[in-house]
């Protein structure tokens, strides 16, 4: 939009030589620019153009803090007029404040249970979700996004690995999702990002490990945690796409294996992501390593979850050809001191489509949960 108003603005020079007119012409292009604002706040929160212009014009035509104003709960308010009392800055004072993910989420407390038990159980188990998003379609991308934050509201996972995220989703989650640390693979193009709950999973260190020979821009994303005293190596990326980069894609794959090797063997690693593998490149490859097991597998090969691409009964992508296959999967390698950290189960989700007619994503998305003995 930038550009388009700077050619405006060269026009404008042309065109109007007198101060009236300049001054009506300016008018005319303040009315129009925020108008488009209308639109993009209209588009964003589903809402009309009536309560785009109040909220924005509540906050001078800033597009980021009149989106906090919008998702912000009302209970939210009066805690930071409050802060602000004790002169503490409140959180939705400048750009780059977060929004609680579940603040709007009208399924997110279904559970019922009292503070205590919740913490009881949080303590022995935790719960990681791996989901490539597909932020690279742009159809319906907004109620798709708004999905994507439903479904994270909902299963409120302890740890979340994304694959092909954005920057607009990155900036949505970051807006919404406050009770998470949001540690992204890249900011350009597409990327991966892992998301920990603040509350559960203390974020040690992180880094990213390049693969050197990749055409599609992936990268390894590795973070190092503490959930319930058990320190965790936690992985995700997007190995390279497509049946003609096989090749490519074993070599990303072996740079992951030996890194989860590599880790300490007082340390558990999972990772989880969208591989794209055919089983036949796993054969190719000898296999998995001895100490690092494929959890659909340990947990009994499930066929309710074993298929995560499935142009059979995911339609967003209406693909003429019909296949379904194991793209995303989750390896455990677990601590050498065996016991600590189990996993339990895996589901699919994003298996409902949304009112637009699509479903959140081209993938399903894994959900599996883990025993902690403490």
């Amino acid at each position: 939009r930038r550009e388009e108003e700077d050619d405006d603005d060269n026009n404008e020079d042309d065109r109007c030589p007198q101060a009236g007119q300049e001054a009506e012409e300016e008018a005319l292009h303040l009315a129009k620019r925020r108008k488009v604002l209308c639109s993009e706040f209209a588009a964003i929160t589903s809402s009309d153009s009536a309560i785009a212009r109040g909220f924005l014009a509540g906050n001078d035509w800033h597009m980021e803090r009149a989106l906090n104003a919008y998702f912000e709960p009302p209970q939210e308010k009066e805690k930071e007029e409050e802060a602000a009392a004790g002169e503490v800055p409140p959180a939705s004072a400048g750009p780059g404040s977060c929004i609680d993910l579940t603040a709007d989420a009208t399924t997110s407390d279904a559970s019922g249970n009292s503070a205590d038990s919740r913490q009881q159980e949080d303590d022995s188990s935790f719960s990681l979700i791996t989901w490539n998003i597909d932020g690279l379609d742009l159809g319906n991308l907004k109620e798709r996004a708004r999905g994507i934050c439903s479904y994270l509201a909902l299963y409120s996972p302890d740890v979340v690995f994304l694959q092909e995220v954005i920057p607009p989703y990155l900036c949505l989650l970051q807006m919404r999702a406050g009770s998470y640390t949001i540690i992204p693979g890249n900011v350009d193009g597409y990327f991966t990002v892992i998301m920990l709950k603040k509350s559960r999973v203390k974020l040690l260190k992180h880094e990213i490990i390049p693969f050197p020979t990749t055409s599609m821009m992936r990268n390894l994303l590795v973070v190092h945690v503490s959930i319930s005293g058990n320190e965790l190596c936690l992985m995700t990326s997007h190995l390279e796409s497509t049946k003609n980069h096989s090749k490519e894609r074993v070599k990303q794959l072996q740079i992951v294996l030996n890194r989860m090797q590599e880790e300490s063997e007082s340390t558990t690693v999972i990772f989880g992501g969208d591989t794209n593998l055919r089983d036949s490149e796993i054969t190719k490859l000898g296999n998995l390593p001895n100490n690092i097991m494929d959890i659909w597998e340990f947990l009994g090969k499930p066929q309710h979850c074993r298929y995560t691409w499935d142009t059979h009964s995911n339609t967003n992508l209406d693909a003429a050809y019909k296949c379904k296959m194991r793209f995303d999967r989750v390896y455990f390698r677990p601590a050498a001191q065996e016991g600590h950290i189990i996993p339990r189960s895996m589901d699919l989700i994003g298996l409902e489509k949304l009112d637009c007619g699509r479903f959140a994503s081209d993938h399903w998305g894994l959900l599996c949960t883990f025993d902690v003995i403490l």
